[in-house]
């Protein structure tokens, strides 16, 4: 038996004025994805409990069928586990994003999608600034991809509390005051400091100047969130019995697939925005199933989309996961005898809200030895009627090989 998961990030959504209060996966050209639907079972799946956050880290978790209530420490170390960023007792790993701070506010969360080198250079200045200005620095930063970026920060004595630590994402207040979310405890005191100090530091750095000169938005700022320590999570195959492979663009998502012992597939274009590879993307999956019981998908265009309130790029992003993704895993399955695809957000990403929402999203299964139900496309709405009902999330593998 083959396993597929196919996770369009943030692909669900709220009815949206524009389009006549519907959705884009309502108004998406997506053939396969409605066959799925139609000739599998669909329902609805929570993968965010109530009391956690509803981040791509804790849904994905879910997803990956660990259940965050007992496995979740944050985002950061996740991340930490994909940069093979090594860690210590006393470690607490952030998430560190490039920003651009505006008149006090957060003016973008990326810093325009910031390319990797030249943020990598900001991040290796920053280490020098912070090391030379204040030599008993406790914290270094570890460049990544684009924007994002880790921060590790040494503290034996508050390292649990600092895991636990209110920090907002900086794409959930974009255009907000900054000074409103930085209203620590005092024992976050130095975290602060190091959000504020390297505001002192990059604002007149070279690539900003020339970012400046170019018409472009400056990085001229860090903001740390997504913190935690590493999670201690049993692999896959020790618990389901399978051989796994990840294929994603994103960090956290090749940290999950670390952590929980699968291979992460590096794919030529994976970007984890607009301009990713589909088609690369969908070649590498079909070739995974050679080799591997399960293979997890992961497309981060549908939320990046969500995130800008891009509408049309939404859409877009829907259409090629169908045509590039689907479509040939489709064709390539029943070559393999006995399969299950299943399909489904991690979470929403309303284009009204331009951030994450805890709702349930709706999934599809197909399964080349089950009947279907009666659902006949796939989106928010007609999935309710679905034989599968409401899932929880972590519940989808145990699910998938019954």
């Amino acid at each position: 038996m083959k396993y597929v998961i196919v996770i369009e990030d943030g692909a669900s959504d709220y009815p949206i004025e524009e389009i006549d209060g519907k959705t884009p996966l309502k108004i998406a050209n997506k053939p396969v994805l409605d066959r799925i639907a139609r000739e599998g079972k669909t329902g609805l799946i929570q993968n965010v409990p109530e009391n956690l956050p509803p981040g791509s880290d804790v849904a994905n978790m879910s997803i990956f069928g660990y259940n965050p209530m007992d496995y979740y420490t944050g985002r950061g170390p996740l991340e930490a586990a994909s940069m093979g960023v090594e860690t210590k007792q006393g470690d607490v790993v952030f998430r560190c994003n490039t920003i651009t701070e505006k008149n006090g506010l957060m003016a973008s969360s990326n810093a325009d999608h910031i390319s990797s080198e030249e943020s990598a250079e900001l991040m290796e200045y920053l280490n020098q600034y912070f090391n030379e200005k204040y030599p008993d620095f406790k914290g270094k930063f570890y460049p990544g991809i684009s924007y994002r970026h880790l921060f590790v920060y040494n503290d034996k004595e508050n390292a649990e509390k600092l895991a636990k630590l209110d920090m907002v994402p900086p794409h959930d207040f974009v255009g907000e005051a900054i000074a409103d979310k930085l209203e620590f405890d005092s024992f976050a005191d130095e975290v602060k400091f190091t959000m504020l100090e390297s505001k002192k530091a990059l604002t007149n750095h070279p690539v900003n100047q020339k970012r400046i000169d170019e018409g472009r938005e400056p990085c001229n700022m860090v903001w740390l969130w997504g913190q935690g320590t590493m999670p201690n999570m049993p692999k896959m195959e020790d618990v389901y019995g399978l051989k796994g492979a990840v294929i994603t663009g994103v960090d956290l998502i090749k940290g999950l697939g670390i952590c929980s012992g699968c291979t992460n597939l590096d794919v030529p274009g994976a970007t984890a925005f607009f301009d990713t590879d589909y088609k690369a993307k969908g070649e590498y999956a079909v070739n995974a199933l050679k080799d591997n019981d399960i293979v997890f998908v992961h497309i981060e265009a549908p939320d990046e989309a969500g995130h800008a309130k891009n509408l049309k790029e939404k859409v877009k992003a829907i259409e090629n996961i169908d045509k590039y993704i689907l479509a040939p895993l489709m064709e390539a399955l029943p070559e393999y005898g006995n399969f299950k695809i299943a399909v489904l957000p991690d979470h929403p990403t309303p284009i009204d809200f331009g951030t994450h929402t805890r709702d349930m999203v709706p999934i599809a299964i197909y399964s080349s030895n089950d009947e279907a139900d009666d659902v006949s496309v796939y989106d928010e709405d007609s999935v309710k009627d679905g034989a599968l009902g409401e899932l929880t999330g972590y519940n989808l593998l145990k699910l998938l090989l019954e």
